[in-house]
């Protein structure tokens, strides 16, 4: 404890240490965002980062939804860099990186607020050191729970998270990078104590609140036996934190519970029972009256209702519209809980009409669409060559990218009209999500040294368009002839979770996603999964859930995934003849000057007259890409002759035995 620094909790800053998975970790309370609500300093290693939570003094009931934000922010000061341009050397946009660490702390501690609470709340987590070892994605979760266990912001945490990997079938926790690397699973668990009386449920039993991760085609078994040996350390956690809780935690805000009896009264009244015809009155299965029409009908009436209500209780308004919307939550519980019925008039493990198509695209150099239902992706290939790789230059990641999927989600596709703006971050983490469900089955650069950009469009949306697009891109993958090891398909678990029973939805739908208590993303071929992604709305789920819905989406991947190989089964065995051509040499390196020639000049040459791009590694080993086969040939012969050795043989002459020789 350092006597010289004081906490803005009362008293000397104060230190608590704990060892997770083999190593410590140390949690600080300082004096230095005296004005915050909760602070809190994370190492592990010597990977450092600070959490820091803010509330704000007015309520937003106007906004219709809980104002969270959550921000990872990176600092080049962290790894020891000046990085950027000449002209720029601070830190832009975040990047994507960034984004994914920002959305997967905003995804744990989400359905953690109560939903009463509407003023603005902001988490803003700096890296302040990183040791190329440690990851800050788990220091930065945890911070955040403990700034907010120990803050005076309503909250029903603490939660755990721990990064579990595999490397030749032993388990690790929170393994370093060059371990992540050589994993065959990577995944992150984050969990919470039960704490209802729920059937089923231990008060002291761990619940998982969020999952996510990426395999190389591994069995559901192995993912259980991740969680498994997970559960022990998130409840060391979780005890830890609630440990520094009691010693200087702050007393909760306490949150305005509004009751309305009679303007409740008066809602369901008016109501009677149109959102059930609206949802459940007839038995077309995702047809345009189930998907476009239904949610219309369903804004019509919300627009209704405010209107009659306003004219009396003009002040009321947003107490009416969180209402309706917690009316048509109830009804879709109640109505798959007691009598399995969903709104498109699906079995509970039925998956929409499937259809896929490859070829579409003319000049292109390879598409793929899939549709599930009225979710429709449409995603377009380009191959280009080694010096089209993307070069990316952050505090964590420095080097060449040579695959990239970017997920576009314009407006058309929920039918709504609205400008177009630089990429959401949920568009760039469903990108990254599908690079991660893919990024396994390509072939190795040096087997296949092509850089593969493919773009998905969303078509139509009613819900899983991420998982969609896992489909279309494994599609357009094999259309192109990029030699994959497999086809790959998507699918979304849902849950809809009672007092003391629970259901599972396969293949959830807009009003399932939405209203629904969980969101669990399964992507991954016939031998195993690839990806993983889980939110929770509601507190969490107990290993018996997780490990049906493990099941449950096998069982859906491979229905998807006999519907797609219909259309194809595999690689085309050749490339687009749209795709440029890239051909490897080797060649001595001590010789790659010869082929740079002074100044660039011989290279510069070669390129220009054979009409070529050329990509030369330190290893000796030259790309050649080129629009056709002749331009690629003429300049590897020119290479060639370059880097020719010449080598002088003195011609032998036999003769006899016993004769003289010269």
């Amino acid at each position: 404890m350092n006597n010289k620094s004081f906490s803005a909790y009362g008293g000397p800053a104060k230190s608590w240490k704990i060892e997770i998975g083999g190593k410590e970790l140390k949690v600080e309370i300082r004096n230095w965002a005296e004005r915050a609500n909760g602070e809190v300093l994370l190492r592990y290693g010597d990977t450092q980062v600070l959490a820091i939570c803010v509330i704000g003094e007015n309520e937003r009931p106007e906004l219709g939804f809980f104002p969270l934000t959550v921000n990872y922010e990176e600092r080049y000061y962290a790894a020891g860099k000046i990085l950027g341009s000449r002209y720029i050397k601070r830190e832009g946009r975040p990047s994507d990186n960034a984004v994914t660490i920002s959305r997967l702390i905003d995804r744990t501690i989400r359905p953690l607020f109560d939903e009463d609470l509407k003023r603005e709340v902001q988490i803003i987590v700096t890296c302040l050191s990183w040791d190329e070892e440690n990851d800050p994605d788990i220091l930065g979760l945890i911070a955040t729970s403990l700034a907010l266990t120990i803050s005076d912001i309503p909250w029903q945490g603490p939660i755990g998270a721990i990064r579990v990997g595999v490397k030749n079938n032993n388990i690790i926790l929170n393994p370093i990078y060059n371990s992540r690397e050589e994993s065959s699973l990577d995944i992150i668990f984050s969990g919470l104590k039960e704490r209802g009386n729920s059937k089923g449920f231990s008060k002291e039993e761990i619940l998982l609140n969020m999952l996510e991760g990426e395999g190389k085609e591994v069995e559901e078994e192995l993912v259980l036996k991740a969680f498994d040996l997970a559960k022990g350390e998130i409840k060391k956690l979780i005890e830890f934190q609630e440990k520094i809780q009691k010693e200087i935690g702050k007393e909760k805000i306490l949150i305005e519970k509004r009751a309305e009896p009679e303007l409740e009264k008066e809602i369901r009244k008016f109501l009677a029972n149109k959102i059930e015809k609206i949802l459940f009155g007839n038995k077309i299965k995702d047809s345009k009256e189930k998907g476009f029409e239904k949610s219309k009908k369903l804004n019509g009436l919300k627009k209704e209702l405010l209107d009659s209500i306003e004219e009396k209780y003009p002040e009321k308004k947003s107490f009416t519209r969180n209402f309706f919307e917690k009316e048509v939550k109830k009804l879709l519980h109640e109505k798959i809980l007691k009598e399995e019925k969903r709104v498109d008039g699906r079995k509970l493990d039925e998956i929409r009409e499937l259809s896929s198509e490859v070829g579409l695209i003319p000049r292109c150099h390879g598409s793929g669409l899939f549709s599930r239902g009225i979710t429709r992706s449409l995603s377009i290939i380009t191959l280009g060559g080694p010096s089209d790789r993307q070069l990316i230059e952050g505090m964590e990641i420095r080097g060449k990218k040579h695959f990239l999927h970017h997920y576009n989600f314009p407006p058309y596709s929920v039918g709504e009209a609205k400008p177009l703006r630089s990429p959401s971050r949920r568009e760039i983490g469903h990108g990254i999500l599908v690079e991660r469900a893919l990024f396994s089955l390509l072939p190795e650069f040096d087997n296949f040294p092509y850089t593969i950009r493919i773009v998905s469009e969303m078509l139509s949306s009613n819900g899983s368009t991420s998982m969609a697009s896992v489909c279309s891109s494994s599609l357009s993958l094999m259309d192109a002839g990029v030699p994959i090891k497999r086809p790959a398909a998507g699918i979304a678990i849902g849950l809809i979770k009672g007092e003391s029973d629970y259901k599972l939805l396969t293949d959830i739908q807009g009003p399932e996603d939405f209203n629904g208590d969980m969101d669990f993303k399964i992507a991954g071929t016939r031998k195993g999964i690839t990806a993983l992604q889980m939110d929770m709305k509601a507190m969490g789920i107990n290993r018996e859930i997780l490990n049906k819905a493990l099941l449950r989406g096998k069982e859906a991947r491979l229905k998807i995934l006999d519907s797609m190989e219909k259309v194809l089964l595999k690689s085309r065995p050749q490339l687009s003849p749209f795709a440029p051509k890239v051909f490897a040499l080797k060649i001595n390196p001590e010789k790659i000057g010869l082929v740079v020639g002074t100044g660039g000049r011989t290279i510069n040459e070669i390129t220009k007259e054979s009409e070529v791009t050329i990509d030369i590694q330190p290893s000796g080993l030259i790309f050649i890409t080129a629009k056709n086969e002749q331009g690629a040939k003429k300049a590897m012969e020119r290479i060639k002759n370059i880097v020719r050795e010449v080598r002088i043989e003195r011609n032998k002459k036999y003769y006899p035995r016993g004769r003289n020789r010269r």
